[in-house]
């Protein structure tokens, strides 16, 4: 891992697949940062740095590395930036980056409502090949609870627009993000939007309390009750079970995540949910991370 002459704005995120990226912040912070399960940006304004930051931050990157193979946009959702600035900064890295092979990005759905397919064809042409998005659930009365501030009919007419013009996708579902009273109608749902997208990469990870239980139940706008071990694996086992993927390569390696569980959907459907299975029934044969069976 190379360590650049310039200093973040801290704190930086980006998905574990990035570890050897550079990251490159081109926003601060999060542009709706309102969802009541996410307290990554919490403590930022969000803020468009100027091209001239931007660009320098790059010159001064290029001269300590210039072998950069990949690069992440940070911080949030750089996908909110309009495809002009988009396009300067793909064209630069470009251009200082001669082995450059892959640019990516977070991204909410409704970044690409007003980016054409066109345009979203030239960032793909320019560089762009990925972007991350957090769907979190596919359910509208949960994504309303949650503040998602998403339409889940809608999230796959963008990121379909995004496929259509050659950028994959890698998207992500929160496990227990409802609690019990929603568990069921959020698995199903879920599932019916990915399917509806059939994103290259999909993940899920367990709603976690970096604040507390507490703190993030007077966030939720609803009943929130919460849910054990074996009732978060239930709810993952009832969303892959509702999935219809082609080569959509799965992961539920996270930190968070009780069982961990690699795939491709549907070709490793009947083994995930067996794993699955396994874990609910046996816990004790299921290779569960050890901090977490002592909760089943």
């Amino acid at each position: 891992m190379f360590y650049y002459p310039f200093e973040y704005d801290e704190p930086l995120f980006r998905p574990p697949s990035e570890a050897y990226s550079l990251i490159l912040q081109v926003t601060l912070g999060c542009s709706w940062n309102r969802c009541a399960f996410c307290e990554m940006y919490t403590t930022k304004s969000f803020r468009v740095r100027s091209s001239e930051e931007v660009l320098q931050e790059i010159e001064k990157a290029a001269s300590f590395n210039p072998n950069v193979r990949k690069v992440f946009l940070a911080d949030g959702n750089a996908m909110v930036l309009s495809t002009h600035r988009l396009m300067e900064i793909l064209q630069k890295l470009k251009t200082v980056f001669p082995q450059l092979n892959r640019i990516s990005a977070y991204a909410m759905p409704r970044d690409l409502e007003h980016k054409s397919e066109e345009e979203l064809k030239s960032l793909r042409e320019a560089g762009l090949k990925l972007i991350y998005v957090g769907i979190e659930s596919g359910d509208p009365e949960l994504l309303k609870l949650v503040n998602k501030g998403e339409i889940p009919d809608m999230m796959p007419h963008h990121l379909n627009k995004a496929k259509r013009a050659g950028i994959q996708s890698s998207v992500m579902i929160i496990i227990g993000l409802g609690g019990k009273k929603y568990s069921r109608q959020h698995a199903i749902n879920s599932a019916r939007v990915v399917n509806e997208i059939n994103p290259d990469f999909l993940s899920t990870l367990v709603l976690s309390f970096p604040f507390g239980q507490e703190h993030y139940e007077k966030r939720f706008k609803g009943l929130y009750e919460p849910m054990s071990p074996q009732d978060l694996l239930e709810e993952q086992h009832l969303f892959i079970q509702n999935t219809d993927l082609q080569n959509s390569i799965y992961r539920s390696d996270h930190a968070s995540n009780y069982k961990p569980l690699k795939g491709i959907l549907n070709r490793d459907k009947s083994r995930l949910l067996k794993e699955l299975e396994t874990a609910i029934q046996k816990p004790s044969e299921a290779g569960l991370r050890k901090e977490w069976q002592r909760g089943l």
